[in-house]
């Protein structure tokens, strides 16, 4: 299971200080929406540098001009970038073929997206479907047994991601369910040492 980070409500220079000790152990980088919406996707380019290959994704949760904004953010250098749910379908398809374009990788954000809509934009193969508890809501009651309900409600979707408050103890059990992507934020960026709360994290996704 790939472990991501995501960094949020930091400036530039802390940003890259964070992405500096996560490298090493991080699948992928989240640059989160606060720093693409405070900064612009431009200015970013700084952080894809600090990742020193490591996969970055762009946060950006477009929800319209889907392919304008895709293709900036995989020519700015980002290898994963995120689309609401509730967007469009047509939304939703652009940025699709945009990412098979750009050899990247569209995550969807199903942040309150309910059953019905879910069936209806479970057919995207390649792009990776964010389980999402947002902040503003707290913690995910039960993250192991909200992926075991989702895989066998959408058999189709094959790349899950699971966000909203994730910890280290539950990164076995979700490994064990298959899940693609665990995203964890401050558990790890707010750590009293950062590269090592993170090399502990990845060890916990290799351990089922």
């Amino acid at each position: 299971m790939k472990l991501q980070v995501a960094i949020d409500r930091v400036g530039i220079p802390r940003a890259v200080e964070i992405i500096r000790q996560v490298a090493d152990s991080a699948d992928v980088i989240e640059v989160g929406t606060s720093l693409t919406k405070e900064f612009g996707v431009r200015a970013l380019g700084p952080l894809i540098e600090a990742a020193n290959g490591t996969a970055v994704l762009g946060d950006i949760k477009t929800c319209d001009e889907g392919r304008y904004e895709f293709d900036l953010g995989f020519d700015c250098g980002f290898r994963y970038l995120t689309v609401m749910g509730s967007s469009s379908k047509g939304t939703l398809d652009v940025c699709y073929a945009s990412a098979e374009t750009h050899d990247g990788v569209m995550m969807i954000d199903l942040l309150e997206c309910d059953d019905d809509r879910i069936e209806r934009i479970s057919d995207y193969d390649n792009a990776v479907y964010c389980l999402h508890t947002s902040v503003d809501s707290g913690a995910t009651a039960d993250p192991v047994g909200q992926v075991r309900a989702f895989k066998a409600r959408y058999p189709r979707i094959r790349h899950i991601a699971i966000a909203g408050g994730i910890t280290k103890d539950q990164l076995a059990g979700l490994a064990a369910e298959g899940v693609e992507i665990a995203i964890m934020g401050s558990a790890i960026t707010k750590a009293a040492d950062i590269a090592a709360a993170c090399a502990e994290c990845k060890a916990a996704c290799r351990t089922a």
